[in-house]
């Protein structure tokens, strides 16, 4: 896990552009403090020491929980200076195609889901063992109950923002289970259904009686490699020009005054990765991280888009066992 750390670190210190903003150097100072924590630790010959190494890692483990907001805050810090024409030979038009800045965020939030998997598996399997369960592994998984816990959170921001809900229906394999490690399933889904509601609440205007539904959709088969989730909705579809940029870290179609709002609101550090007190979009960051999440897996998800109509989103999971760790240099 140090050298994980140190390499980050090195990262945060050469990205271009990003590396000068505030956020970002306060990540770097999380993961300076954690690496300098972890090397410094003496070796563990005693249970007595174990538990000491295992109080530390869950402490690192708390604080490195805001990371990802702040690593998003540190985007927009840079997108307004873009904004304000103070970044010289960098125009708005171009901040999303930051191919330098685009493949370091991919390396960092990669490797961070990693660490937090280690870290995460290692403090859970001290833990009392639940019935079916290896560490943060539930090896009976259920989609459709992800899917549903999913739905209650979307439900509750989409509730937050425009006072209602779109409806949700969930068809396939209902009684599906396999290995995975809910709580990552749970953040795929979660991102996919917010994006959902939020276009379709915006292209179906403020009535809910016209609000078309959205489908879910579970899949599999013996014969299948993957089990596929499908999420559909009718809420405009998205323009072709955007097509690529979705998956950028430094993409958002929310209103500025969101953002602003958002960054405001996590002044204190008030919000960690997965929370349900977040606005319904703003960071810019959800779809990208998603894929992150489902590729470190072995999985994947894809957004097929008809502009004037709306999105099928498929998510992918591989399931675990049979692939390797894809370690970002």
């Amino acid at each position: 896990m140090p050298i994980r750390l140190a390499r980050r670190i090195k990262d945060l210190d050469n990205v271009p552009f990003l590396k000068d903003m505030s956020s970002v150097q306060a990540v770097k100072d999380i993961y300076i403090s954690s690496f300098l924590s972890l090397v410094k630790e003496p070796p563990i010959d005693s249970n007595v020491r174990e538990a000491l190494f295992a109080r530390k890692l869950e402490l690192l483990y708390e604080r490195h929980s805001s990371v990802l907001v702040q690593m998003a805050k540190g985007a927009y810090e840079l997108r307004e200076l873009i904004r304000k024409n103070k970044i010289e030979n960098l125009d708005a038009g171009s901040f999303e195609y930051m191919n330098e800045c685009h493949a370091f965020l991919d390396r960092f939030y990669m490797s961070r889901i990693g660490i937090r998997v280690l870290a995460g598996q290692y403090i859970a399997l001290r833990s009392p063992t639940m019935d079916g369960h290896i560490g943060m592994i539930d090896l009976h998984t259920s989609p459709y109950d992800v899917v549903k816990r999913a739905v209650i959170d979307a439900s509750y921001m989409c509730e937050n923002r425009f006072g209602t809900f779109p409806e949700v229906i969930i068809t396939g394999r209902l009684d599906l289970t396999c290995p995975y490690i809910p709580t990552q399933l749970h953040y795929i889904i979660l991102e996919l259904l917010k994006n959902a509601m939020r276009a379709t609440c915006e292209h179906h205007g403020i009535d809910p009686r016209k609000w078309p539904p959205i489908e879910v959709v579970i899949a599999d088969g013996q014969s299948n490699e993957d089990v596929v989730i499908k999420i559909s909705d009718e809420g405009g579809g998205i323009p072709r020009s955007n097509r690529k940029k979705i998956w950028s870290y430094l993409f958002t179609t929310v209103d500025p005054a969101i953002q602003d709002s958002l960054m405001g609101f996590d002044n204190n550090n008030e919000l960690v990765d997965h929370s349900v007190d977040a606005p319904l979009a703003g960071l810019g960051y959800g779809l990208p991280i998603s894929k992150s999440y489902a590729r470190y897996f072995g999985g994947d998800v894809s957004i097929e888009s008809m502009e004037g109509y709306g999105s099928d989103a498929f998510v992918h999971l591989r399931r675990l066992g049979d692939n390797l760790e894809p370690l970002p240099v």
